[in-house]
């Protein structure tokens, strides 16, 4: 009899996802076991426990997913998780903290899309402006379009000093230029949004990034992603069910060729890409270890 597939959810937080225990049992595992308050420290300890218990062919029935809301920690933890372990005793693993690197991945997908529909020309080259770039959505956005090519300066709502510090870790991790940019008034915001061609806006749920009058002017828009499905949107005009829609008319964007992505357009890609990678530690006959960059490729390949 086949061992079953066992997930171990590991978290720094109190609580874990109960959005990532459905996705996972939804994806094939037959059990899912949650860790709280995880420390760094802790990653090795369990990783070991998981994979002497099983043998090396009961290993590869077993994964590790790790959530919390920091980035930079999960992706330590990943680190920690893959040097805890050496052949045949390799299990998989899957970095997500908060969904955030899946909702990243299925954003910037989508505008990769849209810009290849109406200019047939990807990222590459292209003047991208992150909003809501404190968060890990965004820092990881503006790291996937950054990899692609694009200029991507991330901006920050309450000034310059954390995306700063977000753009340093991004070269220090991935060697990936990323400027950054003081987004704390009206003025400032406006002439961050008027010099983009895309706008990816990561902000918190139901507040408004992003009016009318941040976007007059800002005639090379061709792309402007939101994921905020909390009223009103984070994009004025960008509503939660757009994908791929012009930008309204009767606006300061009317006549420009501007499209719009809404939130449920990227959640309905982001669901679709975290249970496929599941569904990849399940299947694979070899230990993956799974973070923003596979997300996006898996993003893209489910977009066709």
């Amino acid at each position: 009899m086949d061992r079953p597939h066992i997930l171990h959810i590991l978290s720094p937080l109190k609580h874990v996802s109960p959005f990532d225990v459905n996705m996972a049992l939804d994806a094939g595992f037959a059990a899912v076991v949650p860790y709280t308050q995880v420390e760094l420290g802790d990653v090795q300890g369990l990783v070991q426990d998981a994979i002497f218990s099983r043998g090396p062919k009961g290993v590869r029935r077993t994964g590790v997913f790790i959530g919390g809301r920091n980035a930079g920690l999960a992706l330590d933890m990943l680190e920690a998780a893959r040097n805890a372990m050496f052949p045949p005793f390799q299990l998989s693993l899957f970095a997500d903290p908060s969904g955030a690197f899946t909702t990243a991945a299925a954003m910037v997908a989508k505008v990769e899309k849209a810009l290849k529909k109406t200019t047939q020309a990807g990222l590459s080259g292209r003047a991208v402006a992150v909003f809501g770039a404190t968060g890990v959505v965004g820092t990881a956005a503006g790291i996937i379009a950054g990899q692609e090519g694009a200029r991507v300066t991330l901006v920050g709502y309450d000034g310059a000093a954390r995306v700063k510090t977000a753009s340093q870790d991004a070269k220090a991790r991935f060697d990936v230029d990323l400027a950054y940019g003081d987004g704390s008034s009206d003025a400032l915001k406006g002439g961050i949004a008027r010099a983009a061609e895309v706008i990816l806006c990561a902000g918190r749920a139901g507040v408004q990034v992003l009016s009318w009058d941040h976007l007059a002017g800002a005639e090379r828009l061709l792309v402007a992603a939101d994921i905020n499905a909390v009223p009103p949107p984070g994009i004025q005009g960008v509503e939660v069910q757009a994908d791929g829609t012009p930008l309204a008319d009767g606006t300061p964007l009317a006549g420009t060729p501007g499209v719009g992505i809404g939130a449920l357009a990227v959640g309905g890609l982001k669901y679709q890409v975290e249970s496929e990678l599941f569904r990849r530690m399940i299947e694979s006959d070899r230990p993956l270890a799974l973070d923003f960059r596979d997300a996006f490729q898996a993003a893209r390949a489910l977009l066709g």
